[in-house]
């Protein structure tokens, strides 16, 4: 089975916002060209290919070893987008599938940004910003089964698979609605008057879902059926991103405004540390065998490694134009580029730490 602790993947879409905080760049690797590795003195190794413009974000199936890739290009009516299945060793498109047509007219399509894989009902479920709603797609056959309305700009997905449950983020009311896995209903919607979820994270063992609110500098925390208003917890500046350590005892939020990352302490509600790691920091991931926290930051076009026990970057990755997230599985990271100026396909590039 999976971790139990598993973590959504990230969009920006309309929500980029300056960011500062620049700390000098070390051990920069130079990004590999397509289909080309590059390596650092670290040890760490970086394998990049080509796939398709306005890649989004990654999601990884261990089910059926597949990361799951979402890419829409442009403005309302969105026309190309595209959710693709792809080889997580040769970085190869094994399957591309295209949303629904929503209208007729203009050929808009029921465009695809977040992703989160369901193993344990072999499903794949995307947010659909554009069109405020969710979709269920078929991991077996790629067949679309479902579009879930009601979910203001829908920005981020996560599964509990323990407890038949996925959450996604309502970005323009507030709210984190949850829905019954088996059968695509709604089963609790928590709305925070004021709030902005952006990122999710779910805690499997106690079934809490975390979000970072961008509007409000704070983590939501959140349970299916709870009385009473979620627990708010003080984050760094600007959280967009959010990923729990293995344990599910600490929240590292990637602080897009700041140019930083905070350490979160889930019991005490407090904020153990915060590092610089560069500008933009758009997504964040942990790597469950080294404790590791890599932070995608999109202005830099780099990947930060910080240590959170020395509490410093320490190791930097480039990547190709705009890191957009940072998905981590099966002992790599797997990082996509956003439409890079000039790029005919954005980039997927699959980081393995050195140890």
């Amino acid at each position: 089975m999976p971790s139990l602790i598993r973590r959504a993947a990230a969009l920006p879409c309309a929500l980029l916002l300056a960011a500062g905080g620049l700390l000098a760049a070390s051990d920069a690797a130079t990004a590999a060209p397509a289909g080309h590795r590059a390596g650092t003195d670290h040890g760490t190794e970086t394998t990049s290919a080509p796939l398709v413009p306005g890649l989004y974000q990654s999601a990884y199936s261990e089910r059926n070893d597949a990361l799951w890739v979402t890419s829409a290009v442009g403005r309302p009516p969105v026309t190309q987008s595209a959710l693709l299945r792809v080889d997580p060793r040769t970085l190869e498109i094994e399957q591309t599938i295209v949303p629904p047509v929503t209208d007729a007219e203009t050929g808009a399509v029921e465009a695809v940004y977040g992703v989160a894989v369901d193993d344990e009902h072999d499903t794949v479920w995307t947010t659909n910003t554009r069109d405020n709603s969710v979709a269920v797609y078929s991991q077996r056959t790629g067949a679309h089964l479902a579009t879930l309305p009601g979910v203001a700009h829908a920005r981020e997905v996560v599964v509990d698979e323990r407890h038949d449950t996925v959450w996604a983020s309502g970005f323009s009311d507030g709210t984190l609605v949850a829905f019954d896995s088996r059968t695509f209903e709604e089963k609790d919607r928590v709305t925070v008057e004021g709030a902005g979820p952006t990122g999710l994270a779910v805690d499997e063992r106690s079934g809490t879902v975390y979000a970072a609110d961008l509007n409000n500098d704070r983590i939501i925390a959140a349970h299916v059926g709870e009385d009473g208003a979620p627990r708010l917890i003080p984050a760094g500046e600007g959280p967009l991103s959010i990923a729990l350590s293995r344990d599910g005892r600490t929240a590292y939020t990637a602080n897009q405004t700041a140019g930083t990352v905070s350490a979160v302490d889930l019991r005490s509600g407090t904020v153990t540390g915060t590092v610089a790691t560069g500008a933009g920091p758009l997504s964040v991931g942990v790597d469950p065998g080294t404790g590791l926290v890599l932070v995608a930051d999109r202005t830099d076009a780099e990947v930060a490694v910080v240590d959170p026990r020395r509490g410093e970057v320490v190791e930097r990755i480039a990547t190709g134009a705009n890191p957009n997230h940072v998905e981590t599985a099966g002992g790599a990271a797997y990082v996509v580029d956003k439409s890079g100026a000039g790029a005919a396909d954005d980039l997927l590039h699959r980081i393995r730490l050195g140890r």
